[in-house]
Formats: structure tokens, sequence, C-alpha cells
């Protein structure tokens, strides 16, 4: 069984990126904006009106404060402040999602904090604080990293995630964006790497190396070129080779 995951709600007024019904109708659960790094209030409730409608999972994808930079630069934040705001992302997504009949049930990084917390351990430990503040939802991250860990060591469920979409070095981590192979654009080959995942449980880096992974959710970019396409050729792949998807966190 293996939890298809997007990033939704990444629009921001009248900028919208991605196609969020669209997705929605492929992916068990939804990553939702939090109004960080995109997002605000409408897209939100919006989204969280989608999700419950076909019984996705939602998602806070928390972030840095960056609308400009949408979350992909780093920023050195005090812990205790950043604790503050991951806390908040979740409660105002959570408000939108009660209104719409769900709740959130889950919490994801985003963008540069998403790799920061692979080895920040002050940040983790202020991603993860911020979490439990809130209460004891899971956290969705890197398999290996120290957000997971510390998660896991704080009683949390600790989620391990992989990427359809992204290039992998030999150490597990994602090949930074705008360096060559950070990017999977051939549904082919996003299609592979979604069935070597399900099927063997391996990741194949951007160098050949082999890597083992025990990833329980599986994510489509929704701002990847081709995203949609990418997200539904993986369903059906999966379908057809009897993989179960279901969200790994109650609806």
């Amino acid at each position: 069984m293996l939890d298809l995951n997007s990033d939704l709600g990444e629009g921001f007024g009248i900028w919208r990126l991605g196609d969020d019904e669209a997705l929605l109708d492929v992916v068990t659960s939804a990553n939702v904006a939090c109004g960080f790094h995109a997002g605000d209030p409408s897209t939100m409730r919006r989204v969280c009106v989608a999700a419950a409608a076909r019984g996705v999972a939602v998602g806070a994808q928390v972030s840095y404060r960056d609308l400009a930079g949408f979350g992909r630069r780093f920023i050195d934040v005090e812990p205790t402040v950043l604790a503050d705001e991951v806390l908040y992302q979740i409660g105002a997504l959570d408000a939108c999602a009660r209104a719409a009949g769900t709740s959130v049930s889950y919490v994801k990084p985003h963008g540069a904090l998403y790799n920061t917390v692979v080895h920040h351990e002050s940040q983790a430990a202020a991603v993860v604080d911020g979490v439990r503040a809130f209460g004891d939802l899971p956290v969705l991250g890197l398999p290996g990293s120290q957000l997971l860990a510390t998660a896991e060591t704080a009683g949390l469920i600790a989620v391990g995630e992989a990427f359809a979409d992204r290039g992998y070095t030999p150490e597990g981590t994602l090949v930074p964006r705008g360096v060559p192979g950070a990017l999977l654009t051939d549904t082919k080959a996003v299609v592979e790497r979604a069935l070597r995942l399900a099927e063997s449980g391996e990741i194949v880096a951007v160098d050949g190396t082999v890597m083992a992974s025990a990833a329980r959710s599986l994510c489509v970019h929704g701002d990847t070129p081709g995203a949609v396409a990418h997200a539904r050729a993986v369903r059906a792949a999966l379908a057809d080779a009897g993989i179960q998807l279901a969200p790994f966190a109650a609806a």
C-alpha cells in the first residue's frame, strides 16, 4: 500500500500554480500551502473543500515566511520563532479544513525548510516543537533526515517520503533545483521511478547508485511540467501493478 501526495494550493490572489482540481482526482494526500510560501485564505479553503469532497487527506505544508522566494531560500530564523510560525500555519489551515468538514492530518515542510531539516538539528527540533504544540500529527519528510529522527524521538509518527519527479544524490538527498538532473520531466521516467519504489523499495540516484527506500508516501509535484499527466500515469501504472493507494493518515 502506498500514499500518493502532491503540493497544492500554491497560488496567491489571482495567481494560480498547477491544476489543483485535476490533481485532487488522482492523489490520496494533499500538501496544502499555508500562506507563508504560497496560499491565501480563499485558496486554502477552496482546496480543503475539494479535498474533503474526494476523501483526500489534508496536510499542512509549512514553510519559511518567504512569499517572494516561494519558500525556496534558506532563512536563519530563531528556533522559537520557527516553532511558532509552524504552529500558526497548521492552525490557519486547520481552520479552513474544519470549515470544509475535514481537518489537518499531517505536516510536511516545504522547499528550503524541507531540505534544511534533513541535517539542521535546531530547525528540525523547532518544526517538531511547532507540530507538537498543535497536536500529535504525523510528520512527512525525507527518510534518514534529522526531522524524522527528531519527530520519532518526540513520540510523533515519522513517515518517509520519496519523489517521483526529483533527482537524487548518491547520499539519498535531493539534487538542488537548478542543477542538471534535479527534475524528471519525462512521464515514462517518472512512472518507472514510482513502480520501482513500490515494487522493490529502490530509488536510483543520478549517478546510477541504487538506494533502498522505505518510503510510505510518493510525491508528484504540482508545479513540475506535465504534473497532471505524470500523476495520472503513475496512478494507472500502480493500479495495474496491484499496488493499493491510500492515505497514510486518516482523511
